[in-house]
């Protein structure tokens, strides 16, 4: 009996540790995240998310971040682009978010907390989708009610712009050309069960369906579909389909069901070089929860009748759609997975990577070192400890081939960098690469900001 506990505990640990060395979601480990939107410009992805404070027992939510991908595994954290601080009418909250771009400039559209208590809607523009964001009218652009929620932007075909939001209610108006301003009368879709779907479990008039919040809206195939996190709690997410982006609407039933350890969801959905992609929140880190989650991505597939497969929470995209280059200037906050990693930002160097621990470490995926391979090993780091610090640049596992090792100088803080070149083992063809990190410290062993390859002469 005693022989075959351990042999069960040896095989738990085991696929634990698969599990963690294949996983791709969360996304982003580096902070909590939440609400996903998702952004396609120029060939890249733009993910937009909300910000959830470490230690939050409430929804403590201050800032909006920035990820970019090109190939749906390796995201690039931009840090704060937004903050409810920007709107000089806001007191709090830096809630679900989206950005969409219009005639070369990019609206954010935003729901914050004014100054009297009183929940809106604003928008932020800017001429980057990197920020920096500024309020063009110096008031909410919609403040009808506390439902004023969760805003989502869609532009059809035709040039028009809608702007959906809500919580328990979804409203909707159409925008004029300028997207800072609205045409109409604020409008309600039906909150019928024919629309949203009968609300399980106990009667509740002022939510008799199970559309809850959250909204998002796409189009395919000339078919609008209407995601929303829906009721009751703890949330799943739910959608409903329509020939008109107005209504209306017919229930199609549950996309993802109530999972993992958040009892909000929230649904983004966009298509990325022939492929669909369903970007949603859990609370799968370390110390996540309901006021601590973490933004997750799925690749969705459809039926032949339009409507969408249903899909569980899963461990993400295991392929990249194209190999990262390792012989240009690379961010340390491109990032596949990581452990014991915090991100941070300054002035100095804008956004950076902290180790926290002996044995964290980043984990780079699909590295093209092609067949001539690489012979140096660049790299912007610091640490404020004297001596014993390193980061070992290991291939295709974090106990793998061990190609380099920088040792660290002691430059006193992360306002001040060292950049070192080694000689690295031979290596060619496509890796998985990681940097494992290593030091006696309690905590912050050591900052890194930036790493590229030399090819072979």
């Amino acid at each position: 009996m005693r022989d075959f506990i351990k042999l069960f505990l040896v095989v738990i640990l085991f696929s634990l540790h698969c599990s963690i060395a294949t996983a791709q979601n969360p996304i982003v480990q580096t902070s909590y995240t939440a609400d996903p939107a998702p952004m396609v410009y120029n060939d890249k992805v733009y993910l937009y998310t909300s910000h959830d404070e470490d230690g939050s027992t409430w929804f403590t939510m201050n800032d909006w971040r920035l990820y970019t991908t090109e190939d749906m595994v390796n995201w690039t954290d931009h840090g704060t682009v937004l903050s409810y601080k920007a709107f000089d009418w806001a007191k709090i909250n830096a809630w679900a978010p989206q950005c969409i771009e219009r005639g070369g400039k990019f609206y954010m559209y935003v729901p914050v907390t004014d100054r009297n208590g009183k929940n809106g809607i604003g928008v932020a523009v800017s001429n980057s989708p990197y920020g920096p964001f500024i309020d063009p009218l110096g008031k909410p652009l919609i403040q009808n009610s506390n439902a004023d929620i969760d805003p989502t932007v869609f532009i059809d075909d035709d040039g028009q712009a809608y702007l959906l939001w809500g919580n328990p209610v979804c409203y909707y108006v159409k925008l004029n050309e300028d997207m800072v301003s609205y045409k109409g009368e604020i409008k309600q879709f039906p909150n019928t069960e024919k629309a949203f779907g009968k609300r399980e479990g106990k009667e509740n008039p002022r939510r008799p369906t199970t559309y809850e919040e959250g909204p998002w809206l796409y189009k395919r195939n000339n078919l609008y579909y209407l995601l929303f996190a829906g009721g009751p709690i703890s949330e799943h997410i739910g959608y409903s389909t329509s020939k008109s982006p107005v209504g209306p609407w017919k229930y199609q039933g549950k996309l993802m069901p109530t999972q993992g350890t958040s009892f909000t969801n929230h649904p983004g959905i966009i298509d990325f070089k022939g492929k669909t992609y369903f970007f949603y929140h859990n609370g799968a880190l370390p110390g996540g929860g309901g006021f601590t989650r973490s933004v997750c991505v799925e690749e969705a597939k459809f039926n032949k009748n339009g409507t969408i497969v249903p899909m569980n929470m899963t461990s993400g995209i295991k392929e990249s759609l194209k190999p990262l280059n390792p012989y240009v200037k690379n961010e340390a906050e491109t990032i596949a997975w990581s452990e014991g990693v915090k991100s941070m930002e300054n002035n100095v160097v804008g956004n950076f990577v902290t180790a926290n621990y002996n044995n964290s470490f980043i984990k780079v995926k699909t590295v093209d070192f092609r067949k001539e391979g690489a012979s140096k090993f660049i790299a912007r780091v610091g640490t404020t400890h004297n001596g014993n610090v390193s980061m070992e640049v290991r291939l295709d596992s974090k106990d793998g081939q061990l190609i380099g090792t920088i040792n660290v100088p002691m430059t006193g803080g992360n306002d001040r960098w060292a950049l070192r070149t080694i000689d690295v083992k031979e290596v060619s063809g496509i890796h998985d690469l990681y940097f494992v990190f290593k030091g006696k410290a309690a905590n912050q062993i050591m900052f890194f900001d930036y790493w590229m390859f030399q090819k072979n002469e």
